[in-house]
């Protein structure tokens, strides 16, 4: 049988050697900010094509689906997505509404402002 402070000694290496092989916890998940699709991809998926077309229709759809992919994959934050978003919108109720040349424009403004080609 063991002494006190021979106990105390065992006992004393026995919670070191624990303490030593215990991980740290791990990170509590944190609730998402970002509307769902955010940055859900890492690239740009094999295959992505820009929708054809002509005019102010074609314009709005080519710039919505540049958007849309750089949504998705995070390389545009997303305050400046949905500015850039409500601006795409506008162009596109242009373009309906029979003002082509303005709404195309409109697409090329933005594009310049937020550094697209």
């Amino acid at each position: 049988m063991l002494d006190a402070p021979s106990r105390t000694l065992c006992l004393a290496f026995c919670v070191l050697l624990f303490g030593c092989n215990q991980e740290a916890p791990a990170p509590s998940p944190q609730a998402r900010a970002s509307p769902v699709g955010y940055a859900t991809h890492s690239f740009t998926p094999e295959g992505f094509t820009l929708p054809g077309g002509g005019g102010c229709q074609g314009d709005v759809a080519r710039f919505r689906a540049v958007m849309a992919n750089d949504y998705q994959t995070g390389n545009v934050k997303i305050s400046v997505y949905r500015e850039i978003n409500d601006e795409i919108d506008r162009a596109d109720h242009l373009c309906a509404a029979g003002h082509g040349t303005e709404a195309s424009a409109l697409i090329r403004t933005t594009k310049s402002r937020f550094g697209y080609p």
